[in-house]
């Protein structure tokens, strides 16, 4: 605008130019100064008006230059905005866009084309003939030794560990009462006898009497009837002496019985062999309450000053009959075992065999014991006795093998691996423990048949751990997923490759190698048997590169080792 204010033209301007401009111009000297001072005043009006003129435009230059400058500062700020929401845009939305639509890219594919499962042959176990079964040891002959007379320990002989002989002294009972009742008992015996004696002396003067009145009644110096009198008397007296007989008799056979009960203030040892629990003390509170002919729990039982045996079952294995026991009504010295008494010469070991394999098992027939203390030795022991029934339940059959223990190497409640040579059976099938599911409470297992997936219920039999039996529900020969997750599912199809680990660990576990485990049963391998001449112990060493399998597409196929591809 102040260009336009710099080409204004006034009308002041215009007249002095044509005054300057005009050569004819003639003017009087008052002419000249009227005109000067018209002039004058206009020049003087024209610079009032630029002066007026700058100011508004200074004015309107001013209030131009801030609207211009808000303007310009709002458009940099949307603009900055905008540059930052077009960078989120691209550093955080373009990202995930682009990994939302790849997954959902993948997503379709894994859609339209089959999972991969990895799979394994179900196969029965090799075993070179020979059955292991775990065990727990336990004494041919275990006594608790109750009280029989109410009081309190006096002393005590023995602790355990130490070996005692029959009959001998293992603690005495401070029993007053029944001290008390044998003095009373041996008075009322005296005061019968005395009862007695007088009797014995009325009896011998009756006697006399009726020896006198008998010859002088047949003489005729007194009658008949008194004669009778006095025999009468004497019989009387005989039968008075026989009661007092009976009486003494009575009270001595109650002297004999609080005698033998004043025995039992004398606790001794049933038989030879050695203490294993001591659950009493001196002092301690000793009464006859409690069930004498159960074995006590250890649960159930505090002891006083002494040791408690953990031992309470002589089956170790996985299915049987474990030998249960009572719990008595107390537990300690009150109404409790006092000791325990262990005949350790001759250790049984209670097993249980199953089914396929209990028309092996004879009696006298060699077995071998495995301990973990000593893992590389075994002890020969005998099938002593056989339950000769399979209990239905768990379809295995009880089994007793006794160890010969003079030397005092085993101890009672060991655990322990019974071994049995030259054992035929059916072996079973095993498989990995991972390929067993329970779904809808069922277990199952899923097999892969023309490439689809098979639910199959199976009945499972022992638990080694990394592998387990199966009993019923799955044939030989079918190939079973090892790791089933929730895609695993009844006719889906997939795309089996062989696991080559579980194919290892299935090989080998059937193998036995008669060490004693580090822990748990899950250790020592399989627990089957072979029924077949043609199997023998090369099996055990690492199978070839290839062989030859049937696929689970029903073709048989090379199957490359390690790799777990089939071509």
């Amino acid at each position: 605008m102040s260009d336009d204010l710099e080409q204004r033209q006034y009308p002041e301007d215009e007249r002095l130019r044509r005054i300057a401009e005009d050569p004819d111009r003639r003017m009087t000297r008052k002419e000249w100064e009227i005109e000067e001072s018209a002039a004058r005043q206009a020049s003087h009006k024209k610079h009032q008006q630029v002066h007026q003129d700058r100011a508004q435009q200074q004015e309107y230059d001013s209030k131009h230059r801030s609207h211009h400058m808000q303007w310009g500062t709002i458009v940099k700020w949307v603009v900055i905005g905008v540059a930052l929401l077009l960078i989120v845009f691209f550093l955080g939305w373009l990202p995930h866009h682009n990994h939302n639509k790849k997954a959902a890219e993948n997503a379709r594919q894994r859609q339209n084309e089959q999972p991969e499962v990895e799979v394994v042959q179900a196969m029965r176990s090799h075993t070179p003939g020979e059955l292991t079964i775990p065990g727990t040891t336990s004494a041919l002959t275990v006594a608790y030794v109750y009280a029989r007379a109410n009081g309190y320990l006096r002393q005590r002989f023995v602790d355990i560990g130490d070996h005692v002989k029959k009959g001998q002294l293992l603690a005495t009972i401070d029993a007053p009462d029944l001290d008390a009742q044998v003095a009373q008992a041996r008075e009322q015996l005296r005061q019968a006898e005395s009862d007695e004696a007088q009797q014995q002396a009325q009896l011998a003067l009756r006697k006399v009497t009726w020896d006198r009145w008998r010859i002088l009644v047949a003489r005729g110096v007194f009658s008949q009837q008194d004669g009778d009198q006095r025999e009468t008397d004497y019989k009387a007296q005989l039968a008075i002496v026989a009661s007092s007989h009976r009486n003494v008799e009575s009270y001595r056979a109650n002297l004999d019985r609080v005698i033998s009960l004043q025995e039992y203030e004398k606790v001794r040892a049933p038989f030879n062999g050695v203490v294993t629990q001591r659950n009493t003390d001196v002092g301690a509170l000793i009464t006859t309450t409690g069930a004498a002919s159960t074995a006590p729990s250890p649960d159930s039982m505090q002891s006083s000053g002494g040791t408690l045996n953990s031992s309470t079952s002589n089956n170790g294995g996985t299915s049987g009959s474990p030998n249960t026991s009572a719990t008595p009504s107390t537990g300690g010295s009150q109404g409790g075992v006092l000791f325990a008494i262990a005949q350790t010469d001759v250790l049984r070991i209670l097993i249980s065999v199953p089914e396929g394999y209990a028309s092996s098992i004879r009696r006298s027939m060699s077995a071998k014991v495995y301990v973990q203390e000593r893992p590389a030795a075994a002890v020969f022991g005998k099938v002593t006795r056989t339950a000769d029934s399979v209990d239905t339940n768990t379809r295995t059959m009880l089994v007793e093998v006794d160890v010969d223990n003079r030397d005092g190497s085993l101890y009672p409640g060991m655990y322990a691996l019974v071994s049995f040579v030259e054992v035929t059976g059916i072996s079973p099938i095993v498989i990995p423990g991972d390929a067993v599911v329970v779904r809808n409470d069922r277990t199952s297992v899923a097999t892969v048949h023309d490439q689809k997936i098979q639910m199959k219920q199976v009945e499972i039999g022992r638990d080694y751990g990394p592998q387990v039996e199966i009993l019923s529900g799955l044939k030989e020969g079918e190939w079973i997923v090892t790791s089933v997750t929730d895609f695993v599912q009844q006719g889906v199809s997939v795309r089996p490759k062989v696991d080559e680990t579980a194919a290892q660990q299935q090989r080998g576990g059937g193998q036995q190698t008669n060490q004693v485990p580090n822990s748990g049963p899950d250790q020592y391998g399989d627990q089957s048997i072979v029924n077949s001449a043609t199997e023998s112990t090369t099996q055990k060493g690492s199978p070839q590169k290839q062989q030859s399998k049937q696929t689970p597409g029903g073709k048989e196929q090379k199957i490359q080792k390690g790799s777990g591809s089939s071509q």
